[in-house]
């Protein structure tokens, strides 16, 4: 067993199965994308039909890395076919569990070559053929190029949650991301030297990307109905990515519950002071338990509210100092030289 060199991953291939770093570099591509699957059989042919013509008609020398995100249909199978078909433009990660897409995309960051990396859904949502337009915006002297989808064809609830969810993530960090959603984006190398060198479990790409960046931008891209299968982000997981995103990039959070924290302290105070001075000069009053309850259920709720979110924190520190690999690979499809 090998472990990485940043221990952010572990290889299980045997020693011999490895490649040379010195001869991996010096055939390195121009262009590397990254496509993390799990779980597309249905979409894959229509994908390899679509990619590689596309990137042949940019007239750079390239390379695609697929993750296998431990799919548990025949994805590996139809990638291990497409490896067969075009060995020396495709390699293949295969993960041994499901880590995750974020962590699927990391482990690609570690093994691309590219001197520009970009990342692309496998559900053909963003067209391959757009790639060229971040490769252009690249060209301008942008080193980190986002994207924004252009009529989206999600449902209206996920366009409504998105937008809120990007107006919540702005307020609380700062970081400009139109479309936090759309995973289309281009990365200059040094950006994913950057990112290599983080060891974060749980993090968002591209806010970090973006916090590293020294000209980054944004360009419109298209949008189609997802060719096969279905989303494989729900609600719940939604809701956990924009908490890791949350917690991982700002303490504001904190913040804003520990002001709101003083002034239900101030508000409590005062009403403390006024049921005295009522009592004093007025007298005890019938009734008025419902409303002490109410009071009391909402300290109640606000106090929950705040051990969950500082739990959030706590968390994301538990899980940095277990030290434990992001991702386990089991094999890795490529061509030696």
């Amino acid at each position: 067993m090998k472990a990485s060199s940043k221990s952010q991953g572990i290889d299980l291939r045997p020693q011999g199965g490895a490649m040379q770093g010195s001869l991996l570099d010096s055939a390195a591509p121009l262009l590397s994308v990254v496509i993390p699957v799990y779980n597309e059989e249905a979409g894959l042919d229509a994908l390899f039909n679509r990619l590689y013509p596309a990137l042949d008609a940019l007239q750079i020398s390239y390379e695609v890395i697929f993750i296998n995100d431990g799919s548990r249909d025949r994805s590996a199978q139809l990638l291990a076919e497409q490896f067969e078909h075009r060995p020396e433009v495709t390699r293949v990660i295969l993960f041994n569990g499901n880590f995750g897409q974020h962590r699927a995309i990391l482990a690609g960051f570690e093994h691309c070559r590219g001197d520009r990396v970009v990342t692309l859904d496998a559900d053909l949502q963003n067209p391959p053929e757009d790639i060229g337009l971040l490769l252009a915006a690249m060209d301008q002297g942008h080193d980190y190029v986002g994207s924004i989808r252009r009529m989206r064809q999600d449902s209206a609830w996920r366009r409504y949650a998105s937008r809120a969810m990007n107006r919540l993530r702005h307020r609380i960090t700062r970081i400009e991301m139109t479309d936090q959603g759309c995973m289309m984006r281009a990365y200059s190398r040094q950006i994913v030297q950057l990112i290599n060198q983080c060891g974060e479990m749980n993090t968002f790409i591209p806010a970090l990307a973006y916090q590293f960046a020294r000209q980054p931008t944004e360009i419109v891209v298209g949008h189609e109905e997802r060719h096969a299968g279905e989303s494989k982000y729900s609600l719940y997981s939604l809701i956990r990515l924009n908490f890791d995103l949350v917690t991982g990039f700002s303490v504001v959070p904190l913040q804003w519950f520990s002001m709101l924290g003083m002034a239900v302290s101030v508000g409590a105070a005062a009403l403390v002071v006024l049921l005295v001075a009522r009592r004093v000069f007025i007298g005890p009053e019938e009734g008025g338990l419902f409303t002490l309850f109410a009071i009391a259920f909402l300290l109640i709720g606000l106090a929950l509210f705040g051990i969950g979110l500082i739990g959030e924190y706590v968390g994301r520190v538990y899980q940095e100092v277990r030290s434990r690999p992001r991702y386990v690979i089991s094999a890795i499809l490529e061509r030696k030289p």
